[in-house]
């Protein structure tokens, strides 16, 4: 069940569509930004509405280490800021906790990629016949083949999938659309899923909402797979081999890129394969860390190898 946000927050909700013009996919975001914010602060026992800076900051910083995107924690600030000025001005609040909320700037940090062997290690943890453990490795191993975003795998359509070719078409944000390999691993996963004893098993005898029928991926209830019910297999599967407190679906496509440019893939075919509009985002998951450019230098360069003790 969906938890409700405080009243104010649907005020808030209606005054920007009615009064400020705001895009449905704007109020959508905003809508999941406030039902998360009110769903952990009413686990740790406190009211969104009655928030102080620093619960506030408190929130961010743990969306942050968890691994969501700096864009979207930028954005959640954003609507932190909209909601608690748009509570001062109804007299709800005194005071506006956002007044001294530290700004974020967009696209500066990453989280950290997983190695090969940990996303090996996952994948293979993931190896049962039944329905949901068909479609959790092919939801899996198409994000790290992809690099999809979340919200594109769950708008993913049959129609969408050219398995004959190994294509898939990705709706990204904007509306731009690109055409991208799905991999031989990937494609085998989604294959099994698609069997009768994967996807067929999970298929209603009747559908329950429009668009259902044609998603790829469907819940065990029947209906297409969402963004919650994604981090929430990602998050069960992850914790079977100790990677659920740094796995999300944003995880995995920076770990695609990462390993791809590793590997020496062209930038401007990770830019493509992302649907990155500036070169110069693509460009963020070329820096490697100190440990990575360590190794490297110790196995590479003719001078740099371990450092042996003199005898």
């Amino acid at each position: 069940m969906e938890t409700e946000i405080p009243a104010s927050a649907s005020a808030f909700l209606g005054w920007l569509a009615v009064e400020k013009g705001r895009s449905p996919n704007t109020i959508s975001a905003y809508r999941r930004d406030l039902i998360a914010a009110t769903e952990a602060f009413l686990t740790a026992g406190k009211s969104l509405e009655d928030a102080s800076t620093s619960d506030l900051e408190r929130y961010l910083e743990q969306r942050t280490s968890s691994g969501q995107a700096v864009s979207s924690v930028t954005r959640l600030a954003s609507t932190f800021r909209g909601y608690f000025r748009f509570l001062v001005e109804e007299e709800i609040r005194l005071d506006d906790p956002t007044a001294d909320l530290g700004a974020r700037r967009s696209g500066m940090a990453l989280p950290k990629a997983l190695r090969v062997d940990q996303i090996s290690t996952l994948l293979e943890s993931v190896s049962g016949s039944d329905a949901l453990s068909l479609r959790d490795r092919a939801v899996l191993e198409f994000l790290y083949a992809t690099g999809a975003r979340v919200g594109e795998l769950v708008s993913l359509n049959l129609v969408d999938l050219d398995r004959s070719d190994g294509l898939v078409l990705l709706r990204g944000k904007g509306g731009r659309e690109r055409i991208v390999p799905v991999g031989r691993l990937a494609d085998q996963a989604i294959g099994r899923w698609l069997t009768g004893e994967g996807r067929g098993a999970l298929q209603p005898a009747m559908w329950k909402r429009r668009g259902d029928e044609s998603a790829v991926f469907l819940t065990d209830a029947g209906t297409r797979l969402t963004r919650q019910a994604v981090f929430a297999l990602l998050r069960r599967r992850a914790r079977v081999v100790g990677l659920d407190e740094v796995l999300s679906p944003h995880v995995l496509r920076h770990s695609c890129a990462t390993h791809l440019l590793a590997a020496g893939a062209d930038v401007r075919v990770v830019q493509e394969l992302l649907g990155h509009r500036s070169i110069a985002t693509t460009q963020r998951y070329t820096k490697v860390d100190t440990a990575q450019l360590r190794l490297v230098i110790e196995q590479a360069h003719p001078r740099g190898g371990s450092r042996r003790r003199a005898i």
